[in-house]
């Protein structure tokens, strides 16, 4: 494998997994990302035995350690036997699955998940650990789902929505970079809104259409100043669905990468329904960065 471009990109990579294909795909995922990142790779398992304790006899927390451990050894067998030259490293948690991936990953660590698991207490079904993890996310998430970069080559695809969502460009753009691929920066332009949804204000379509292209050009214009060697591509688009648009766009995309932002009283701080809607659909995996106001997760 060619050497990957020394970047500052900040983090080590943590992977969930529970004995799925899911997550062992994730796992693999996560591998490359390290390897790109010169980082080592943290495979997590949680067994959420602190919680149910006080229901569970001791043999039943010792059994569900053993296969924690059995699980962990697997997946760092496969990742290992695909990309030796990770640094792997495992760790079997009592915490809930969600709070342990959140714990491993630190301040500064990209969590790494499959679009599903196997279901039950340990599992990282997407709806359940993984919905959750996304939702409550305050460093970047990826949901792997869809092919992997390796086998498909193409864009990293960045969602754009306002200047808030500058800082999620740049991760994009560091992604776009170690991997050695085009950016391609989408911004969508609603052109109807959901019932009971809040309209925007009643500016006239030309101010509308104005503070878009706004939009567009001031955040690539600021990227291709920060990253000049890196191939750009910008479109903006209308579209009476956001999620379409950006889920179709996913079909020649390697990472799908968006700001986590949600409507009040929705699933959690980062995630809301155009998210929602791509972690579950999207034809590749999806990295969800956390939107922390204008230039937020900056990894320049």
């Amino acid at each position: 494998m060619a050497a990957a471009p020394r970047l500052r990109h900040p983090g080590s990579v943590v992977a969930g997994v529970d004995g799925s294909e899911e997550a062992l795909s994730a796992a693999l995922w996560a591998a490359e990302e390290a390897f790109l990142r010169r980082s080592a790779l943290f495979l997590v398992h949680a067994t959420d035995t602190d919680a149910l304790a006080r229901y569970l006899f001791q043999a039943e927390i010792d059994e569900s350690r053993r296969t924690g451990r059995e699980v962990l050894d697997h997946a760092a067998g496969t990742v290992s036997a695909h990309h030796p030259e990770v640094t792997v490293l495992k760790e079997l948690s009592d915490r809930p699955p969600s709070e342990a991936l959140r714990h491993a990953a630190a301040l500064s660590g990209t969590i790494v998940v499959g679009h599903r698991g196997r279901g039950g207490f340990a599992s990282l079904l997407l709806g359940s650990v993984g919905l959750r993890t996304a939702a409550t996310a305050s460093t970047p998430v990826v949901v792997v789902r869809g092919h992997s970069a390796t086998e498909h080559p193409g864009v990293v695809l960045a969602g754009i929505r306002d200047d808030h969502d500058l800082g999620c460009a740049r991760a994009a753009a560091h992604e776009a970079l170690l991997r050695g691929q085009p950016l391609r920066l989408l911004h969508v332009w609603r052109t109807a809104w959901p019932r009971g949804e809040r309209t925007p204000p009643r500016t006239g379509p030309c101010h509308q259409a104005a503070d878009h292209v706004r939009v567009q050009s001031r955040t690539t214009g600021l990227l291709r100043a920060e990253f000049p060697d890196l191939k750009i591509e910008t479109e903006g688009v209308k579209n009476p669905s956001v999620p379409g648009a950006l889920v179709e766009a996913s079909r020649d995309a390697v990472l799908l990468v968006v700001g986590g932002r949600r409507a009040p009283d929705y699933l959690g701080p980062t995630l809301g329904r155009t998210t929602l809607a791509l972690l579950q659909h999207a034809h590749c995996p999806v990295e969800l960065v956390p939107r922390h106001g204008p230039g937020h997760g900056s990894t320049s």
